[in-house]
């Protein structure tokens, strides 16, 4: 007798040309369940972690149509936890650096979780990448996806405000992987969300991702102090290792003896995007392997792009596929506000009111 039709995952498939599964991943030290959801549309294969909302794995094929896995994780739950670079993972509530990990709103200071030196990273020491997501999947003609959903309460890691978050991952019949982050608060606080997945579009076990070339809509970039936090104006990158408004390659500047880049041991800026806030996302970044013809171009509404060649990998991590990453084996492009905004007026404002919504979106989309 005759089942529904299934994809390359053996999963049932949707009237919509996608289909999903749930199973159980691993649990938590303290008993709680984390459950992946595997998710395919449209050409495209993801895989998504309760746990901090992460990717745990995302396949796209080449030009010769075989599938890869094209974003760095782990095999098993206790890996994420103990160790992870913020492999995949949602990042609040503020993505990027916070300087000394303080800020001042509406005349009141407050004082974050502090992780990185003296500074907050990525929302402190249990941001949201550390957190369990409720996760339901959803069908809507030809998309499918996940809607993730997770409430913050007021003083977490030092932000006020109970913050209630929706973020929905979408692939699209065109196999686009589209993000919407959704938040609103009951006092006023600052948020920037973004994910962190680590591209390699050579595959997660190809090695340097120095051949893969880049191209950012940028004419200016936020130089940073030796705590990566920024310094001073945005900076033209004409005529600097940053500047990437014609494609090239990501090792074509990278060693050349930069302050800039001496700080960050590499790339870990934040570009200020040429078409600032959009209420649609509009395209602002391509790469390419040229090795296997992948390529990702990346749309947002976002102001900003933190572009990080993956520096700090260092050869103590043993991926999903077996390999140990080591410095410049993946990169990570965060669409986002920019890195210390709170303390920075002149920065477009991450400042979140009660009676608002914040909504910022991001779409990437491949091909050969």
């Amino acid at each position: 007798m005759g089942g529904p039709p299934t994809g390359p995952f053996g999963f049932v498939r949707g009237h919509g040309g996608g289909n999903t599964v749930k199973e159980l991943f691993g649990k938590l030290p303290d008993g709680t369940e984390i459950h992946r959801w595997s998710v395919e549309n449209g050409g495209t294969r993801l895989r998504v972690l309760s746990y901090g909302g992460i990717v745990q794995s995302l396949e796209i094929p080449d030009r010769e149509g075989r599938y890869a896995n094209v974003s760095l994780g782990f095999d098993d739950l206790d890996d994420y936890v103990a160790a992870s670079p913020y492999f995949g993972a949602l990042i609040g509530r503020y993505g990027n650096r916070i300087g000394a990990g303080r800020f001042t709103l509406d005349g009141t200071d407050h004082q974050l979780s502090v992780n990185d030196g003296e500074n907050s990273l990525h929302g402190g020491s249990a941001g949201f990448d550390k957190a369990v997501w409720e996760v339901e999947p959803f069908e809507r003609g030809t998309d499918v996806g996940l809607v993730l959903r997770l409430t913050s309460a007021d003083g977490e890691m030092g932000f006020p405000g109970t913050l209630t978050t929706t973020v929905t991952y979408t692939l699209t019949g065109d196999g686009d992987w589209r993000i919407d982050y959704e938040a609103t608060t009951d006092r006023a606080t600052v948020v920037n969300l973004t994910n962190h997945v680590y591209w390699n579009l050579a595959g997660e076990n190809a090695g340097s991702v120095l051949g893969h070339e880049l191209e950012i809509a940028a004419a200016r970039y936020t130089p940073v102090d030796a705590g990566l936090i920024p310094a001073g104006a945005p900076a033209e990158v004409a005529g600097t290792p940053f500047d990437f408004r014609v494609p090239k390659t990501i090792g074509a500047d990278l060693r050349t003896a930069d302050q800039q880049l001496l700080y960050a041991k590499g790339f870990d800026h934040n570009w200020v995007l040429d078409k600032g806030v959009t209420a649609e996302p509009e395209h602002i970044a391509t790469l390419k392997d040229p090795v296997s013809g992948r390529t990702l171009r990346i749309a947002t509404t976002e102001p900003g792009l933190q572009f990080y060649s993956g520096n700090f990998l260092d050869g103590t991590l043993v991926g999903s596929g077996g390999a140990i990453h080591r410095q410049g084996d993946a990169l990570c492009l965060e669409t986002q506000h920019f890195p210390d905004s709170p303390n920075r007026p002149d920065f477009p404002s991450t400042v979140l009111r009660p009676g608002e919504t914040y909504h910022t979106s991001t779409i990437h989309s491949f091909g050969t």
